[in-house]
């Protein structure tokens, strides 16, 4: 199960200064390029004892302080983090030969912003995040289900749902990017960034 890589090239002289403009320039080409839910990053958390674990959550915002998601604050990765406040995302575009890693260190996002992003979600995820306690055990489908029903006849259509007590937002703030450009004969182009103050430091490294 070999693919041959050869779509681009990554050189220092095509790259922004800044990672999270060179970031962003990649995420609109990957959006422009009709990737499939082009802002799914894999986040990868660890506990005290250094245990890791990693799953898919959504990109829901970007600008100078860094990415922000949203989720369940009592859910295993909001258990890691509360504990180990650093992370490591990956967007991993392989329709474009395309990699992003990013490492940094979370903080929770204000409410205020957290309740803006909480009205402009469909109902369905509203309703869905009070009824579900995420990361918890289940007897069956069926229970969730009910769950979910009860807070439908309690905020019936048309009613603003508010956002749960137990959701809410973290933003990572990035140490380090490195972007992956696949090439021939597995001579992969690696830059990487690493925060050096106010300003970054950009660097080569070998596939």
């Amino acid at each position: 199960m070999r693919q041959t890589y050869g779509l681009g090239e990554l050189l220092e002289s095509q790259v922004d200064a800044d990672p999270i403009a060179q970031f962003g320039l990649w995420l609109a080409q990957a959006t422009e390029a009709g990737l499939p839910e082009p802002n799914a990053m894999v986040l990868a958390t660890a506990d005290t004892d250094g245990k890791p674990s990693a799953r898919t959550v959504l990109l829901k915002g970007l600008d100078e302080r860094g990415f922000v998601f949203f989720t369940n604050q009592q859910s295993r990765k909001a258990d890691d983090l509360a504990a180990n406040p650093y992370c490591a995302l990956v967007f991993p575009w392989h329709a474009m030969e395309r990699q992003v890693r990013v490492e940094g260190t979370v903080s929770k996002v204000p409410t205020e912003e957290v309740d803006a992003y909480f009205a402009s979600r469909p109902r369905g995820s509203q309703l869905g995040a009070w009824a579900s306690q995420q990361s918890q055990p289940v007897e069956s489908r069926e229970e969730l289900d009910l769950q979910y029903a009860s807070y439908e006849r309690q905020w019936p259509e048309g009613t603003e749902i508010s956002a749960p007590y137990f959701w809410g937002g973290y933003r990572v703030r990035p140490e380090a990017f490195e972007f992956w450009q696949g090439r021939t004969g597995r001579l992969h182009d690696r830059l990487a960034y690493y925060r050096a103050d106010a300003a970054w430091r950009l660097v080569r490294l070998q596939p």
